[in-house]
């Protein structure tokens, strides 16, 4: 199998070992499940089908972020506890997932679960010099680790004008470097805290999905996944501080999935141009919406449209119809084909159409990709 690595900047073999550590950012729980979400989910679902297919087993960590800026100002708005807000929608958010055959994730990790574990982080990052105290917050000192700024490849310039548009806030007079990042945010008032040596506050938001997969998986994990819009800050900042503190490679192998575009910008909670899987499923069979959003290639940003799904129920109809019994070895073996080259998704739907066209089974290819005929 061979895999675009985002680190190296190109395709190259993936050496999988016999169980297979995966790390897949999960979601922030304050509105879900959109179709961003979801093609990201379905891009490492067929990655792990296609491994378990090879003979390997894995072990994917999809963690849930559930106290961050971005909830709490959600859970303000509404009037609910942070908390409450996080378990309805991370209930909707799994419901959404489990109807469209995505494989349960081995542990599905909560932020809040691993406060002990986060202090415990930022305690060895201090005691190492890699951080800071500085106005009643810690940061890590990104002058400190020697390879920052290596997996993303962008520019000074350009990581300070992502970190701003993410809330990094690389005016905070605290730091000492514009790129430096929060490790343990004061406490504010109306906002959870918990207690630590540094004083009350709660984890950045960093800090929590390097302690999650190092306290899942290890020191190195072999697969990192999440959405391309997640490379900078959060996979260079998690990479570094992990790095760091641990002296060993936090990951193998970096895959970043690309964005859906919707209404010419991106899909995204703050420019309100999402389309929900749960509205979606109203009008359309969660085969439909999977097949539809298995129809671009992961690396390669699309615009998303209703013409999608008229397509994949056409595609799901086509597959339908084919007989169920007969020898599908050789179908099998281009669809295998195509997903070793860089999981071509698009590719191997080409070959199952074609084959369910000239009259052969496709049961068995439609179940590797995660399709239930």
């Amino acid at each position: 199998m061979r895999l675009y690595d985002t680190a190296r900047g190109a395709v190259v073999d993936f050496d999988a070992p016999p169980v297979v550590r995966m790390y897949v950012c999960g979601i922030t729980p304050y509105d879900a499940t959109h179709l961003g979400h979801a093609a990201t989910y379905i891009t490492y679902d067929v990655l792990q089908r296609r491994l378990r297919d090879m003979g390997h087993q894995t072990r994917c960590v999809r963690n849930i972020t559930d106290v961050d800026d971005d909830i709490l100002a959600a859970a303000d708005r509404r009037g609910v506890h942070y908390l409450d807000l996080a378990f309805h929608q991370t209930a909707r958010f799994d419901d959404d997932m489990a109807a469209l055959n995505t494989l349960p994730p081995a542990s599905e990790p909560r932020a809040t679960s691993a406060i002990p574990d986060i202090r415990g982080f930022i305690h060895a990052a201090l005691e190492r010099g890699l951080a800071y105290r500085s106005g009643g917050s810690v940061y890590f000192d990104t002058q400190a680790f020697g390879g920052f700024g290596s997996l993303s490849g962008f520019g000074r310039d350009h990581m300070v004008e992502l970190a701003r548009q993410w809330r990094d806030d690389p005016d905070d007079p605290a730091k000492r470097d514009r790129l430096d990042f929060v490790l343990w945010q004061q406490a504010r008032a109306g906002e959870p805290a918990w207690e630590s040596r540094w004083g009350p506050g709660r984890p950045g938001w960093h800090v929590e999905c390097s302690t999650l997969a190092l306290r899942e998986l290890g020191e190195t994990i072999d697969l990192h996944g999440g959405g391309a819009d997640l490379l900078y800050p959060h996979h260079e900042c998690e990479r570094a501080q992990s790095e760091a503190v641990t002296g060993k490679p936090f990951a193998r192998h970096w895959m970043h999935q690309a964005l859906v575009h919707h209404r010419g910008s991106k899909m995204s909670k703050s420019l309100g141009n999402l389309v929900f899987v749960h509205d979606l499923r109203r009008d359309h069979e969660p085969m439909v919406i999977r097949l539809a959003l298995m129809s671009q290639h992961y690396r390669t940003p699309w615009p998303w449209h209703d013409t999608l799904l008229e397509e994949a129920e056409q595609r799901l109809t086509l597959w339908r119809r084919a007989p169920r019994g007969g020898d599908a070895s050789e179908l099998l073996h281009e669809v295998r084909q195509r997903l070793d080259d860089d999981l071509n998704v698009p590719a191997a739907l080409t070959a199952v159409d074609n084959a369910a066209q000239a009259g052969h089974a496709v049961t068995a290819a439609a179940g590797l990709l995660g399709i239930a005929l």
